[in-house]
């Protein structure tokens, strides 16, 4: 059995494959995620214009995230992130995974955008 040597060489191909379809707009644009080992951030950008409208992640919502697991700090990001797109008259994004697998801290996040009122 081979043992990958580089899982994030792998994760960037994807999501290069991901962005060839998956494009933000001024009325829908992209909720991009990007996970380290430790925190997970989210962004909304407009494509178009080139500007990232708002964003969110775990160290500047340190306090609600203190004594909770990572999964759960994902969730707190994606309400965060939705409420601060709301906000800005934002109600549906396109959700742009950034070549990770939907699972875990990624769904956790999309899970609580979408409870917190985003559609995608």
């Amino acid at each position: 059995m081979i043992k990958k040597l580089n899982k994030n060489a792998d994760r960037k191909i994807r999501h290069a494959r991901v962005r060839k379809k998956v494009f933000g707009t001024v009325v829908k644009p992209r909720l991009c995620v990007y996970r380290s080992t430790s925190n997970i951030y989210a962004q909304v950008i407009d494509d178009v214009n080139g500007k990232t409208l708002c964003s969110s992640n775990t160290l500047t919502i340190s306090a609600q995230v203190a004594g909770k697991s990572k999964t759960e700090a994902a969730k707190l990001v994606g309400k965060d992130i939705a409420g601060k797109a709301l906000k800005l008259g934002l109600t549906e994004v396109v959700f742009d995974r950034g070549g990770y697998i939907y699972t875990g801290r990624v769904a956790a996040l999309a899970d609580g955008a979408r409870e917190a009122g985003l559609k995608f």
